[in-house]
């Protein structure tokens, strides 16, 4: 009997094997898993007129000067936080500031920018281009970078094209480079775009003698067209898999998302539930492809006197940590005073988490018993928390130790390779 069992089991593995062996292929390459590297904790959009190479720098010394200057403020808005595991936020904020203020900028070329005549904006990629490859010459660049061009629609097309050609040409003809460059697709509305845009890649590269694949975009979700197409379908997720190999991340607009759902602009927020909808359809659009998510922006500035300062602290700690507790962990910032409240908010999340997620990923590894019976996937889960704290400076390399694990074997851990 058991040789039978055996026969028919090697049997029907070699007809299954045969029979599933397109569809396993096709699953690793549509969702090989978690890109490997780290996942910046935001993006700072900065209008390209207002761009020079020094940026990163003064944007650190700016929001250091409004910690000091509203250091109470910004203590009060902590809270609880600064009584817990979080304690020692405020120094690892600073020194955060100090050493890498800006993990990922976009120079703005779109909203941030605005319509302004060819000239005008020609010589504004020009100059700005030629300030990214001075920055990259003095090692003071952000580590990921690039730029948002006018969108794909008819009446942006030739203009976003020319700025798209022409930031590449200038940066290479200034002796910059292309490592970290990511370039952001605005209000994309159909697939089709999604084609346009790895076509204009394929033409930039081979003009350039670029490898392929050298050129990256993100999708820009700003539009309901992108969440739910005309056949009804999450058009997001066809988007992503259009340009597998080019496309790597997924941006959520909040205000052009809001506006064109009709919402009225008091109530246009991060947190409305039309956002919440739309974040959840892209998050499981992206699970598994390597394709990361960032929520998008609050436009509530700190900025003015102590009390606007306190009220915008106060929201933007929130909704970080919101984002942060629902999976999106990274966000856009739009002035240098975001800054302390972006560190403050994610450092807290990390530390905050911190010793329950050590605790029982250290029980899962030894297999100790334990009240929590966590599966691999969650082991997982633990292992990417404790990594994306390590990446972004809230965890300190030798506070793994309780997990008995170096970085490397929980960033193994985390963010296996399918095969």
């Amino acid at each position: 009997m058991e040789d039978l069992v055996a026969e028919l089991t090697r049997a029907l593995v070699d007809e299954l094997d045969g029979h599933l062996a397109a569809e396993d292929a096709a699953l690793v390459a549509r969702f090989p898993g978690e890109r490997p590297g780290r996942q910046p904790v935001h993006t700072v959009y900065v209008p390209a007129d207002r761009y020079d190479a020094d940026l990163t720098r003064t944007w650190g010394e700016r929001a250091s000067q409004a910690m000091t200057e509203h250091g109470d403020v910004l203590r009060d808005c902590l809270g609880e936080f600064l009584d817990g595991p979080a304690a020692d936020l405020l120094p690892l904020v600073e020194d955060k500031l100090g050493r890498e203020p800006i993990e990922d900028l976009r120079i703005d070329f779109e909203d941030g920018y605005g319509a302004r005549p060819d000239d005008v904006e020609d010589a504004d990629v020009a100059r700005a281009a030629k300030a990214l490859a001075a920055s990259q010459a003095a090692a003071t660049h952000a580590p990921s970078y690039g730029i948002r061009f006018k969108c794909f629609e008819r009446p942006t097309r030739r203009r976003g094209l020319a700025t798209l050609v022409g930031f590449i040409d200038h940066l290479l003809t200034a002796g910059g480079t292309l490592d970290g460059f990511v370039t952001t697709l605005p209000k994309v509305t159909s697939v089709a775009q999604v084609e346009a845009m790895t076509l204009a890649c394929d033409r930039i590269e081979a003009t350039h003698g670029l490898p392929g694949g050298t050129l990256r975009f993100e999708i820009q979700v700003e539009t309901p067209q992108s969440i739910l197409g005309p056949d009804g379908s999450a058009l997001v997720a066809r988007m992503v898999h259009a340009a597998p190999s080019r496309v790597v991340g997924l941006h959520y607009g909040t205000y052009d998302y809001s506006a064109f759902c009709g919402i009225a602009a008091p109530y246009q927020s991060l947190e409305h539930p039309a956002a919440d909808h739309a974040k959840a359809v892209m998050q499981a659009a992206a699970a598994g492809t390597g394709v990361r998510l960032s929520d998008g922006s609050t436009n509530v500035l700190p900025v003015g006197d102590a009390d606007d300062v306190r009220r915008a602290w106060a929201l933007h700690l929130r909704l970080v940590r919101r984002s942060l507790e629902r999976g999106f962990y990274q966000g856009w910032d739009l002035h240098p005073a975001q800054l302390p409240t972006r560190y403050a908010a994610t450092y807290a999340f990390y530390r905050d988490g911190f010793a329950d997620a050590a605790e029982r990923l250290g029980r899962y590894a030894t297999r100790a018993e334990s009240g929590i019976l966590d599966e691999p996937a969650t082991a997982r889960a633990l292992a990417d928390f404790l990594v994306r704290g390590l990446d972004c400076g809230a965890l300190r390399d030798h506070e793994t130790d309780a997990t008995g694990m170096d970085r490397a074997a929980l960033t193994a851990l985390a963010r296996p390779v399918r095969s």
